[in-house]
C-alpha cells in the first residue's frame, strides 16, 4: 500500500498538473516582488534584487515566505523628502563664529545634502563631551537622568539583565517616583537579546514603557526584519546623551568574566536635543499607534553660531538612505584622510567602491575595526571588502579588544558619530541615529577617538582566499547580507 502511494505521488509530481502548480506559486512570488517594489518605492542594489528574484524563482516555498517576513525595507507611510532650505549664513557684523560657509564653501556640501534628504537644519549646542571609556559614560548618563526635572525619553536597543540594567532601571523609577514624566522604548528584539529584562518595576512606578517591533505580534502588523537600533536619552528637551552603547554591562563597565567593550558616546546640551527629541516621538508614536507627529519643515534661518550639528535619521522612515548616501558623498568630497570606526564592515558595492575609490585618488583612507567582534559571521564575510579597500591602498587597523564604536570624520570638516554600523542592516534596514558636527575643534575630538583606538592596533594583514572560502563568503553574502 505504501509502496502504491509513493508510486501515484510521484506520478503526480510528473505530470504537468504540478508544473503548472509550481510555476503559478513562483509567478506569484515574482509579483509580489514586482508589485511591493514598486508601491512601497524599495530601492535597493542590483545585487540585493537579483538575489531575491533567485531565492523566489528557485525555491518559491521558502522564498516567498521569507520575502513577506523581510524583505521590506522603507515603510508604506515614509515621509515624502522635504524641499532643500537655502543655506542663510549669518552675515551681520557681530563678530560671532559664523559657518564653515564663510571663506570655504566646499564644506557647505553636508547641510546642503542633508537639508536635500528631508533632515532638519542644523541646530546650536553647547558642553559637549566624548566620554573618554564607560566609567565616563556612565556617569554622564546617570547624571542626566538624576538631574531630569520635567521629562525623560530614552530610546535604545537592548537593556541588560545585569548589574548596570538594574541599576538604570532603578534610577528611571526613582525619577518617575519623584513626578518626572519617564518613557523607555525598547527594540523587540533588542530585549530578547538583553536577557529579557523585567520592566515591571517600570511599569509599577509610572514608567511608559513601549516595545518597537515586539517578536510576538499580530502578523502583517509591523516588520519582524526593521529594527530600531537608535540609542539616545533626552532630559527636559535640552540635554541628550547618545552614541553607540547599548545600556548594558559590557559596554560600560565590563563584567567579571571580561573587561568593558570600546565604545563611542557623548552627551551635551542646547537646542540640537530638541531634535534627537522630534526623533523620538515619531519613533514612539509607530511603537504605540499613537498620531504621528508630522514632518518639520526646514526653516529658512541663518545657520547659528559655531558649534552647531544636526540629527542624520537613517532607516525606513526616511525617504532616502540618507547616512549611506552622506558616506558616499563624503568619499569623493574628502581631500585628505577619512577616519572610519566601525565594529562591524560588510558595506554595499556603492560605498565600498566609494571609499576605494578615494584611496586610489590619494585619500588616506583609515579604517579602524576589532580583530574579532561579537558578531562571527560579519567577521567572516568582511574580508572580501577588506581585501579590495586593501587593493586600493587603505589602510585598516584591527585592534586588540572588542571595539563597538560607530564613527566617521572626513578631512576637518565633518564627523558622524552614533548608531550605524558600516554594514547593510545598518545602511538600509535599522532605524539609525547619527549626528553631524561640524565645529573643528569637536570634529578633532571624535578624530582623536579615532586615532587613540588605531594606536593599539595592528595592520591587517591581507590573504588571498582559496576557492572554498572564496564560493563560502560570496554565498553568505548574498544569503545573510542582501537578503
Amino acid at each position: 500500500m505504501i509502496e502504491s502511494a509513493r508510486a501515484a505521488l510521484a506520478a503526480w509530481l510528473q505530470t504537468p498538473q504540478w508544473l503548472s502548480v509550481h510555476g503559478l506559486i513562483v509567478l506569484i512570488g515574482l509579483l509580489a516582488y514586482v508589485l511591493t517594489s514598486h508601491s512601497l518605492h524599495q530601492r535597493r542594489s542590483p545585487t540585493a534584487a537579483i538575489s531575491w528574484v533567485l531565492t523566489i524563482s528557485l525555491i518559491p516555498y521558502v522564498g516567498l515566505p521569507l520575502y513577506l517576513l523581510f524583505g521590506s525595507r522603507k515603510l508604506a507611510h515614509t515621509a515624502s523628502r522635504l524641499p532643500a532650505a537655502p543655506l542663510c549664513l549669518d552675515t551681520g557684523d557681530t563678530g560671532a563664529a559664523r559657518g564653515p560657509a564663510a571663506g570655504h564653501a566646499d564644506l557647505d556640501w553636508p547641510r546642503q545634502l542633508a537639508a536635500a534628504l528631508g533632515q532638519p537644519p542644523v541646530a546650536a549646542y553647547h558642553d559637549l563631551r566624548v566620554h573618554a571609556d564607560g566609567q565616563a559614560a556612565q556617569r554622564a548618563l546617570f547624571e542626566l537622568i538624576e538631574q531630569a526635572q520635567h521629562e525623560i525619553a530614552l530610546c535604545t536597543f537592548l537593556v541588560g539583565r545585569d548589574a548596570f540594567g538594574r541599576a538604570l532601571i532603578e534610577r528611571l523609577a526613582a525619577r518617575a517616583r519623584a513626578g518626572v514624566r519617564v518613557r523607555l522604548l525598547l527594540d523587540g528584539a533588542g530585549r530578547v537579546m538583553g536577557g529579557g529584562v523585567s520592566l515591571h518595576a517600570l511599569k509599577a512606578a509610572g514608567v511608559t514603557v513601549a516595545l518597537f517591533g515586539p517578536i510576538l505580534h499580530v502578523p502583517f502588523t509591523s516588520r519582524t526584519n526593521l529594527r530600531n537600533h537608535r540609542k539616545m536619552v533626552v532630559a527636559d528637551s535640552v540635554r541628550l546623551w547618545c552614541g553607540g552603547r547599548n545600556l548594558a554591562a559590557e559596554y560600560f563597565e565590563g563584567t567579571a568574566q571580561r573587561p568593558p567593550w570600546r565604545d563611542l558616546s557623548f552627551d551635551l546640551a542646547g537646542p540640537l536635543a530638541g531634535q534627537a527629541l522630534a526623533l523620538f516621538e515619531r519613533d514612539w508614536a509607530f511603537a504605540t499607534g499613537a498620531p504621528r507627529p508630522g514632518p518639520a519643515q526646514a526653516a529658512e534661518r541663518p545657520a547659528p553660531p559655531l558649534p552647531y550639528a544636526q540629527v542624520i535619521a537613517s532607516g525606513p522612515d526616511q525617504a532616502d538612505d540618507t547616512v549611506h548616501d552622506l558616506l558616499v558623498t563624503a568619499c569623493f568630497k574628502a581631500r585628505r584622510r577619512i577616519r572610519i570606526a566601525t565594529p562591524y564592515f560588510v558595506p554595499g558595492e556603492v560605498l565600498l567602491m566609494a571609499l576605494s575609490l578615494a584611496a586610489r585618488r590619494g585619500v588616506q583612507v583609515d579604517l579602524v575595526l576589532p580583530h574579532h567582534s561579537n558578531h562571527a559571521l560579519a567577521d567572516f564575510v568582511r574580508h572580501r571588502a577588506l581585501r579590495e579597500l586593501v587593493d586600493a591602498g587603505g589602510r585598516i587597523w584591527c585592534t586588540p579588544f572588542m571595539m563597538h564604536a560607530k564613527a566617521v570624520v572626513v578631512d576637518e570638516g565633518l564627523a558622524l558619530a552614533g548608531s550605524a554600523n558600516l554594514d547593510s542592516r545598518s545602511l538600509f534596514l535599522n532605524f539609525e541615529m547619527m549626528v553631524a558636527f561640524y565645529a573643528p575643534g569637536d570634529i578633532q575630538h571624535f578624530a582623536g577617538y579615532i586615532d587613540q583606538c588605531r594606536a593599539g592596533a595592528v595592520a591587517y594583514g591581507r590573504r588571498k582566499p582559496g576557492l572554498l572560502r572564496d564560493l563560502a563568503e560570496g554565498l553568505l553574502l548574498w544569503l545573510a547580507f542582501q537578503l
